[in-house]
């Protein structure tokens, strides 16, 4: 996308963790803290976008905290897309110590892109309605002072009652799909969609009732199989993508806000190369998951997952493409009881 990046990873490892065996290292606290003094020093340091991810530890998440902190009081202007990488489905896989040092890093971030799960170990607050997703977005715009939230996939099913139906996708019928507000009949599958939510802070509120935050969201189609890289992506696209500057109402649905256009650009990229990964992984005929087989013939699940690396070098169009996508919706009447 034209960015020149400086990449520090936080481990090294043969393959993703996904394959059940891998072999590297974890790059240690002091090994991270002396790669950004040596960027200091020969004056390299100068960061304009952050983005960071994957940390594995408490002790190498503190050196990343520092870290942000430098490049944030040498430009108050540095756009930091915290990517808070917890866990998954309800099961953590990091250590349970970097939760509150996350917690302490939230102030620091102009954008963070978690999950669902990721949300309920943050707030301590449960997603199961609309009720608890006020709630969570409250805490983490006023308590953490986090200006742009984006939760970056919701089970549809978790939240869908509370759904509006201009917000939902349309099932098609008979091969061509429903404009308007689509009858009960024709509503999709909720097991078989997320909802992706934008949530940017209103800084200076018209009035005492303005609401806390304007919101926008968005269902995409669930693609079957394990991927690894997801959200790396996604967070990566949505960084490049966005553009605080741009100009826009925020307040209307035609003219979107400049987190509401880059998490639209980011979920339709990031969709498209899932599709391309699907595509080539179903043209292999690859075995199904299954847990059991896979312990008895570790050759199964080493296919698969080679089959599911995501096509990001045969996908370079789709990062390059200057085409229009699907826009981010506002919520009308999000924060309205």
């Amino acid at each position: 996308m034209g960015y020149d990046v400086d990449v520090v990873n936080t481990v090294n490892f043969s393959n993703h963790t996904g394959y059940g065996y891998f072999g590297g290292t974890k790059t240690t606290a002091e090994e991270l803290s002396k790669i950004f003094d040596s960027m200091d020093k020969t004056g390299v340091l100068t960061a304009t976008r952050l983005l960071t991810g994957y940390i594995p530890n408490a002790a190498a998440l503190d050196v990343v905290h520092h870290l942000a902190r430098k490049l944030k009081a040498r430009n108050p202007n540095l756009i930091y897309l915290l990517d808070t990488v917890l866990g998954d489905a309800g099961k953590l896989y990091v250590a349970a110590d970097v939760i509150p040092v996350y917690r302490k890093m939230l102030p620091l971030a102009t954008i963070i892109t978690p999950n669902w799960f990721e949300v309920e170990t943050l707030t301590d607050i449960k997603l199961t309605d609309l009720a608890s997703l006020r709630g969570a977005l409250v805490k983490l715009h006023t308590v953490y002072q986090v200006p742009n939230v984006v939760i970056s996939s919701i089970p549809l099913s978790r939240i869908a009652p509370s759904v509006p139906p201009h917000l939902l996708p349309l099932r098609p019928i008979n091969g061509v799909a429903r404009n308007g507000v689509s009858p009960p009949s024709a509503l999709p599958d909720e097991q078989q969609y997320l909802i992706c939510i934008v949530s940017s802070l209103n800084h200076v509120p018209s009035e005492a009732t303005s609401p806390i935050s304007t919101v926008y969201a968005r269902c995409v189609p669930l693609i079957s199989g394990y991927f690894s890289g997801v959200g790396d992506l996604f967070s990566a696209l949505l960084l490049g993508h966005f553009h605080p500057a741009s100009t826009g109402s925020v307040h209307n649905s035609a003219c979107t806000s400049p987190l509401a256009t880059a998490t639209a650009h980011a979920l339709s990229k990031t969709h498209a190369i899932l599709s391309l990964t699907h595509l080539a992984a179903s043209a292999e005929s690859l075995p199904a998951t299954d847990d059991e087989l896979d312990a008895q013939e570790s050759e199964r699940i080493t296919r698969r997952m080679k089959g599911r690396e995501l096509r990001l070098v045969q996908g370079q169009d789709v990062f390059r493409s200057k085409d229009p996508v699907e826009p981010m919706i506002v919520w009308e009447g999000f924060w309205q009881e």
